[in-house]
């Protein structure tokens, strides 16, 4: 189905430009109009409004918070799936955790977590490794209402499994029978090990603790060089001494920052 962007003038697109930077830090670019008309069209039907000027007044007025927050979901959500970028959780098996003693906790936080995948794939490799009896969580986060529920409630479609090693998905998952058949459960002893916040990475962080790792993927290419700066500082300062922070394969902290040294690509370390 094609979309039809001559329905929302530049100036409309500008608006809601402004506003996704203001509340999230994220720069829409003009090629993004076509997102926008497909995510936020059937707001505009569920209202009766006949332009996407009057839909702004509607999220831009103060008055309704829930429909802002809506809309902040429908432009923030993004693809995601179990052990995405493999190769970071190569490093994080292979590296991370040998040189953690293994008396000491590990914490872990996935800070762009979507629908959860990303989150649950760490706890199932930190199960693998520092066992169910280890002193070991993971946190994740993300801005959008929408997603964390579904995170939160940790069932999938199978058809999601896209990327899981079949050993994870008989280990840590239950497939799901009768009204639940098609999809797959994460496990209650990984899912008592993961807890979900709701977190704007463009503001003030609320109080999360420090962590080993941080993963925060594929989020920043949706942000300024200035934005960029400031979440970087922010997630810094909330890692241990020597921790990890890593990064999306096309994004890069060149410039950013030189609290963290290159690892390898995409992957950095504390000074």
């Amino acid at each position: 189905m094609s979309i039809d962007i001559s329905q929302i003038s530049q100036a409309e697109f500008a608006q809601f430009q402004t506003l996704i930077y203001k509340i999230a830090g994220i720069s829409l670019s003009d090629g993004k109009q076509v997102l926008l008309v497909g995510r936020l069209g059937r707001r505009l039907r569920h209202y009766g409004l006949s332009s996407y000027g009057a839909y702004y007044k509607l999220v831009s007025s103060g008055q309704n918070a829930e429909e802002l927050q809506l809309m902040v979901d429908l432009l923030t959500t993004n693809e995601t799936y179990f052990f995405r970028e493999a190769r970071h959780f190569d490093f994080l098996t292979q590296t991370i955790l040998p040189q953690h003693p293994a008396s000491r906790p590990f914490d872990i936080w996935s800070a762009a977590s979507s629908t959860g995948e990303e989150p649950y794939t760490l706890a199932m490799i930190l199960a693998d490794t520092l066992g169910l009896k280890g002193s070991w969580t993971v946190t994740g986060s993300d801005i959008s209402k929408t997603v964390l529920a579904v995170a939160e409630r940790g069932q999938y479609w199978l058809d999601r499994t896209r990327g899981l090693p079949p050993e994870y998905l008989r280990k840590y998952c239950h497939r799901g029978t009768g009204e639940d058949e098609g999809s797959f459960e994460i496990a209650q002893e990984l899912r008592r090990r993961t807890r979900f916040l709701q977190v704007n990475l463009n503001g003030t962080l609320p109080p999360l603790g420090k962590f080993h790792v941080i993963f925060l993927r594929n989020v920043m290419i949706y942000f300024d060089a200035d934005t960029k700066r400031k979440v970087v500082e922010r997630l810094v300062r909330q890692l241990h001494p020597g921790g990890y922070l890593l990064i999306g394969h096309s994004e890069s902290l060149s410039g950013i920052t030189d609290c963290v040294k290159p690892v390898k690509p995409t992957i950095y370390q504390l000074s």
